[in-house]
């Protein structure tokens, strides 16, 4: 997201237009807060602030200087706002990561529609609800949001769906064990704590034979089958567009709402899905090795 920013600048205002200072807080709240205070000391025209404890810290920091936000999921729950539907109604404004959630429910249904299409669970009865596990980090507000709005359209499907939290990375390999015991389908959403321990996920869903759709791109490399993606680079190349029109043509950015991934694309995890014996729809596509 970050590198999408800098080159939408560099783009719309050539390299020699813009300087960067890039500060990387490696997710210390206290960190962010001291790089936040630099960047207001040094009267900088613009702050970009990537992901929520960034985001955070920038709010604390200046109620001036324009703050554009990425790879923030909730921008109510960064903020402490009712409503981020349009304007946050203060200096801040930017792109959401939030998953195409009530799009992502349904390709969970058109890959697990019913038995016949995984005879690799063996159910006989082809009429019975699946249950759907919710695997999240119940300290990540933004993945409690994220599977309370997922649940109401999986549940729309016919679906039962069960929630497993986990409080660090410390237990969840014992929440994911319990999870595949008692369901047929994982889903995880865009979870920081997830998305540091796929390998630990994968180690425990994978022998089981339960597959997950994962709600980015990052999280199915790692121990998902399939996942509806946004692309990070679009979503902070979008950002670096809204700073140009804020620097260059004055726009107000109390008055710029929230933007969303203009793309979304289907995509599965080969190795995996191969795995678990699972085929997918021609529109979708590999993800691609690093």
């Amino acid at each position: 997201a970050t590198l999408g920013f800098k080159e939408a600048l560099t783009d719309k205002l050539g390299e020699d237009k813009v300087k960067f200072d890039e500060q990387n807080a490696s997710g210390d709240s206290a960190t962010c807060a001291t790089i936040i205070n630099q960047f207001v000391s040094a009267d900088v025209d613009l702050i970009l602030a990537n992901a929520t404890a960034s985001l955070q810290a920038a709010a604390a920091g200046t109620g001036t200087i324009p703050i554009l936000g990425t790879s923030i999921t909730d921008y109510a729950t960064a903020l402490e706002i009712d409503d981020w539907t349009g304007t946050t109604g203060k200096n801040i404004s930017g792109t959401s990561d939030l998953a195409p959630l009530k799009e992502q429910a349904a390709m969970l249904n058109e890959l697990f529609p019913d038995a016949k299409t995984i005879g690799l669970f063996m159910i006989d009865d082809y009429d019975r609800i699946w249950t759907i596990g919710l695997l999240y980090c119940s300290a990540e507000a933004n993945s409690v949001y994220q599977a309370d709005t997922i649940q109401e359209y999986l549940e729309g499907y016919g679906y039962t769906c069960k929630t497993f939290t986990f409080a660090d990375s410390n237990d969840i390999a014992s929440v994911t064990t319990n999870a595949t015991g008692e369901c047929d389908v994982i889903y995880v959403p865009t979870d920081n704590t997830a998305a540091s321990n796929t390998e630990v996920i994968n180690n425990v869903c994978l022998p089981a034979g339960v597959p997950v759709i994962a709600g980015e791109e990052g999280i199915c490399k790692g121990c998902g089958v399939a996942t509806l993606s946004i692309s990070y680079y679009d979503i902070g190349y979008k950002a670096g567009e809204m700073a140009v029109d804020i620097l260059v043509n004055g726009a107000d950015i109390t008055t710029m709402p929230v933007e969303f991934a203009p793309n979304v694309t289907k995509e599965y995890n080969e190795t995996i899905c191969k795995e678990l014996n699972i085929t997918v729809p021609e529109d979708y596509v590999a993800i691609k090795a690093e």
